[in-house]
C-alpha cells in the first residue's frame, strides 16, 4: 500500500538584516528547489513567507533557511506558524508591504564582490570598466535609502529607468541582480564627468584614464564615493603629500592610503591573518598595520608613525582608478580639517575647490553622508576606531528590551545612539562638534535614523558637560515637548557601560576610564578614573591625583605647559632651574606667566586625566611640546615607546586615601623621569617606562578595588585605550592577575562608543 504524504503550510517571519541582501531571490531558489509553493515579500518588519508542500521538504526548507542564507544577510530571529495548506499553485515574490511603525534593520554599504570585479575586469562583459556594478551581494544600501522598505522608488537610484537587458536581471528570481536596487549599466545608469577646480566640465574619453594621469602628475583630485568625496594623491610623492596636507591645513596628522590587492599592501605593511581578513571583508574598513621601513609610501602620509593606515578598493570606481593609475594613492575625507565629508557635487566644488585640482563627480546623489571606518587588530580581535562605512547603521544588541531613547553623544568624535526593543543604532561617526556644518549633519542624521527605524525619543541622554553643543542640542530638543524625560549622563561611567554593553556584560564591573577629557560630577576634569560600575550607577573608587592646566585649553594645544604645571605643583619652582631639555624652548615670560596661573589659580582648571600626563611625559622628554591634532603627543610617546620593547622597568607611585577616594600619586614618576633625564637616559626607554607604569598602576588600583568589593571583571575604556601598546601591557597584567578583561570591539573606545553607554545608562535611570 503507497505512504499517504502529508501536506502542511508554515508562515514564517524573518527579521534581520534581510533586505537588499538577496534574501527573496535565495528563498524563492529554496522553494523551488524542494518543491513548495507559496510566496515571500518584504515588509517594513520582516521578511514574511509561506510555503506549503510535504512535511519533510517543509522542514528542510526551515533549516536551509538559516544555515544556507546569503552571505551578506544577517538573520535575528525566525518565527515560524503551521497552518492547513491553501493549495497554492506555484511560488511567487510579492510585492513589498509597507506597515506604519514597523521599521527594518538595513544593511552597510558592501565593498564590491569577486563576480562584479571579474565583469568591470572582463572586456567581453557589457559592464566592461562600468564604475558603478554591483548586485545583491556588494554595493552600496545604507547611503542611497531614503526610507523603508527598501526598494528602488526610495533609494536615489529611483531616478535611472532601467534598459531592458538590466530590468530582465532585476526581475529575474534566478539572477544575482534580482531586486539589487543600485542595478545599472553603461546605456541606462549613472555616470563620471571630470570637473576642473572651478568646477567646469573638461572634455575627455575615459575620465578614469584622465584622473588616473593627472594623479601620475602630482595633482590633487576630489573623488566622488559611496558617502561623500575622498581627496586622492600620490602617495609616494612628497610634494603631492604636503601640497595635500598644506591645503587641506592637516600638517602631521594621518594620511590613510588605498591600493590595488592585498599583495600590493603586502608590499608597504606587516600583515597578520586578521588583519588580511579585515583588509578584504565586505566592510572593507581602513586597518593600521605596521608599516615597512622601506615602503615607496613617503614619511610624509604618517610623520612619526609606524602603523600605515591601509584600505583596498571598495567600490568599482577604486578598482578601475587604482589598476589605471599603478600607485598606491592617499584617500583622505573630502573635507577641511574637522568639517564633515562633502557629499553632493556642487557642495564639494564650493567647499574643496582650495584644496583639489579636479574633481571626479559622478550623478548618483549621496542620501547619507559616511566616512570611512578605522580599525585595528589586537590580540587578535578586530577593534573598531571609527565606525562608519560597513558597519553603520547595523544595530548593536543589548540583551534586553529598551525604551525608544535618543543619547547624543560628547563633543569630540561624536556619535549618536538611538534605541528601541534589542537594538542599539549607534550613528556613523559624526565628528567633532565644533561648527555649524557637523552640527547641521548631526541634526539631520539623527533625523534620518528616526524615520528609518521608526523611532520617536521618550528618554533623551546626554553627556554631564553643559557647554557642549550635543548636550545643548538635548535640552532644546526636550523643551520642545512635555513628553520627553531628559537624563544626565556622566562621561566616563558612559565609557565604561559602553564597554559592558559591546560584551553582553550587565553585571557590575571594575571600570577603568582613561582618556583626556570629562566632566565630572565634583566640577572638575576627569580623565583617570576606576570605578564599580553597571547599567544603573557607578561608584568612583580612585583616581589620579588632580593637577592643574595651565591655560585650560591652550594647555591641550601646548603640552609643554601642561609639563610645567605638573612640576611646579609636584616638585616645586627649583626643578625649573634643573637643565630639562624641553625647558630651553619656551620663553620665560611664558614661564613665568604659568607659574602666576598656577600660584594664583588663574584659569587653571584641575583635572585626573590620564591623557594629559601622556601629554605632560611627553613633553618633559622633549618629544612633543606641541601638536597639531589630537593625541598627537600621547601616539608619538607610543611611537617612541615601541623602540625600547626590551625593557622592564617602571617608575614609582603611590597610592593614598583621600576623602574615601584612592588617589594615585604621580610626583615620585615624574622626579624619577626627570632623573633619568638628568643620566642621559635614552627617550625610547624612558617612554617604555612610563607605559610599563600606567599599566601597572592600573592594575594595583584594580586589585585594591576587587580586595574590597570582590569583583574580578574589569572593562577597561576610554581614549588612551587606543595606544595599542598600553594596551596590551594592561590587559597581560590584569589576566597574570586573575582578572578578567573587557575591551571594546563593536564601538570604538574612543567618544565615539560613548553615546551607546549613555542610551543604557537612560534606559535604567530611575523615574
Amino acid at each position: 500500500m503507497a505512504k499517504t504524504s502529508i501536506r502542511e503550510l508554515a508562515h514564517i517571519s524573518v527579521r534581520g538584516v534581510v533586505q537588499g541582501v538577496g534574501f527573496r531571490p535565495f528563498v524563492y531558489q529554496l522553494a523551488t528547489r524542494h518543491n513548495l509553493k507559496g510566496w515571500v515579500c518584504n515588509t517594513s518588519e520582516d521578511v514574511k513567507i509561506e510555503v506549503e508542500g510535504e512535511a519533510e521538504a517543509v522542514e528542510q526548507f526551515l533549516l536551509d533557511l538559516t544555515e544556507k542564507a546569503p552571505p551578506r544577510a544577517t538573520i535575528e530571529d525566525t518565527t515560524v506558524t503551521h497552518h492547513p495548506p491553501k493549495n497554492y499553485g506555484r511560488f511567487e515574490i510579492r510585492h513589498s508591504i509597507t506597515e506604519e511603525g514597523k521599521y527594518q534593520l538595513i544593511s552597510p554599504d558592501i565593498a564590491t564582490c569577486q563576480d562584479c570585479q571579474k565583469e568591470i575586469l572582463s572586456p567581453e562583459d557589457r559592464r566592461y570598466h562600468y564604475p558603478f556594478t554591483n548586485c545583491t551581494n556588494c554595493g552600496p544600501r545604507f547611503t542611497i535609502i531614503e526610507d523603508i522598505p527598501y526598494d528602488r522608488p526610495r533609494t536615489t537610484m529611483r531616478h535611472f529607468q532601467m534598459c531592458p537587458e538590466c530590468q530582465r536581471e532585476y526581475d529575474d528570481p534566478l539572477n544575482r541582480r534580482f531586486h539589487a536596487q543600485p542595478n545599472a549599466c553603461p546605456r541606462c545608469g549613472p555616470s563620471l564627468q571630470l570637473l576642473d577646480a572651478t568646477g567646469r566640465e573638461v572634455a575627455t574619453e575615459d575620465a578614469i584614464t584622465a584622473t588616473s594621469q593627472l594623479l601620475q602628475k602630482g595633482k590633487v583630485v576630489a573623488i566622488k564615493g559611496l558617502g561623500g568625496f575622498l581627496l586622492a594623491c600620490d602617495a609616494t610623492s612628497e610634494a603631492a603629500v604636503n601640497r595635500l596636507r598644506q591645503r587641506k591645513v592637516r600638517p602631521s596628522k594621518p594620511l590613510a592610503i588605498m591600493v590595488t590587492s592585498l599583495e600590493e599592501a603586502k608590499k608597504h605593511c606587516y600583515i597578520n591573518n586578521e588583519e588580511e581578513k579585515l583588509l578584504t571583508s565586505p566592510h572593507s574598513p581602513i586597518v593600521l598595520i605596521g608599516w615597512k621601513t622601506d615602503s615607496p609610501v613617503v614619511e610624509a602620509v604618517a610623520p612619526g608613525i609606524k602603523y600605515l593606515g591601509v584600505m583596498l578598493p571598495y567600490t568599482p570606481l577604486h578598482h578601475l582608478l587604482l589598476r589605471e593609475t599603478g600607485l598606491p594613492l592617499v584617500m583622505t575625507s573630502g573635507n577641511l580639517s574637522e568639517e564633515p565629508i562633502a557629499k553632493d557635487n556642487d557642495e564639494a566644488v564650493r567647499r574643496l575647490s582650495g584644496i583639489a585640482d579636479y574633481f571626479l563627480v559622478h550623478n548618483r546623489d549621496i542620501y547619507a553622508r559616511y566616512d570611512d571606518s578605522v580599525t585595528i587588530v589586537e590580540r587578535g580581535v578586530p577593534q573598531l576606531v571609527r565606525r562608519a562605512r560597513g558597519y553603520a547603521p547595523h544595530p548593536i544588541h543589548l540583551g534586553f528590551s529598551s525604551q525608544q531613547i535618543l543619547a547624543c553623544g560628547a563633543e569630540e568624535k561624536n556619535t549618536f545612539c538611538l534605541t528601541r526593543d534589542d537594538h542599539a543604532f549607534v550613528s556613523q561617526h559624526i565628528g567633532d562638534m565644533e561648527n555649524l556644518e557637523t552640527m547641521e549633519h548631526f541634526e539631520n542624521t539623527i533625523e534620518l535614523y528616526k524615520s528609518l527605524f521608526r523611532i520617536e525619543p521618550e528618554i533623551i541622554a546626554h553627556d554631564f558637560h553643559p557647554e557642549y553643543l550635543a548636550t545643548k542640542y538635548a535640552r532644546e530638543l526636550a523643551a520642545r515637548s512635555d513628553n520627553i524625560r531628559l537624563v544626565p549622563v556622566q562621561h566616563h561611567h558612559a565609557h565604561i557601560v559602553s564597554c559592558m554593553v559591546d560584551n553582553g556584560i550587565d553585571t557590575p564591573v571594575i571600570g577603568v576610564a582613561l582618556d583626556g577629557t570629562g566632566y565630572g560630577s565634583d566640577g572638575k576634569i576627569w580623565g583617570g578614573e576606576f570605578m564599580v560600575a553597571d547599567y544603573h550607577g557607578f561608584t568612583r573608587i580612585g583616581h589620579l591625583e588632580y593637577l592643574p592646566l595651565p591655560g585650560g585649553a591652550q594647555a591641550i594645544k601646548k603640552p609643554y605647559r601642561t609639563a610645567v604645571g605638573y612640576l611646579l605643583s609636584l616638585l616645586g619652582e627649583n626643578v625649573l632651574n634643573q637643565d630639562l631639555p624641553f625647558l630651553k624652548h619656551i620663553d620665560k615670560v611664558e614661564i613665568d606667566i604659568i607659574k602666576k596661573q598656577i600660584t594664583q589659580r588663574i584659569n587653571s582648571p584641575l583635572t585626573s586625566s590620564c591623557g594629559r600626563l601622556f601629554d605632560a611625559v611627553s613633553a618633559l622628554i622633549g618629544f612633543r611640546g606641541e601638536i597639531d591634532y589630537h593625541a598627537q603627543a600621547a601616539i608619538e610617546l607610543e611611537m617612541l615607546a615601541c623602540d625600547a620593547p626590551d625593557e622592564a622597568d617602571s617608575y614609582p607611585f603611590s597610592i593614598t586615601e583621600q576623602e574615601g577616594l584612592s588617589v594615585v600619586r604621580v610626583k615620585d614618576l615624574l622626579a624619577a623621569i626627570v632623573n633619568d633625564l638628568q643620566a642621559g637616559t635614552k627617550s625610547a626607554r624612558i617612554a617604555t617606562r612610563f607605559h610599563n607604569t600606567i599599566a601597572r598602576l592600573t592594575g594595583e588600583s584594580c586589585q585594591v578595588i576587587s580586595d574590597r568589593t570582590g569583583i574580578t571583571q574589569v572593562a577597561l575604556s576610554g581614549g588612551v585605550f587606543q595606544n595599542r601598546l598600553l594596551l596590551r601591557k594592561t590587559v597581560s597584567r590584569l589576566e597574570a592577575d586573575g582578572f578578567r578583561v573587557f575591551t571594546h570591539r563593536q564601538v570604538p573606545t574612543n567618544d565615539g562608543g560613548i553615546s551607546l553607554g549613555q542610551a543604557v545608562i537612560a534606559n535604567f535611570a530611575s523615574v
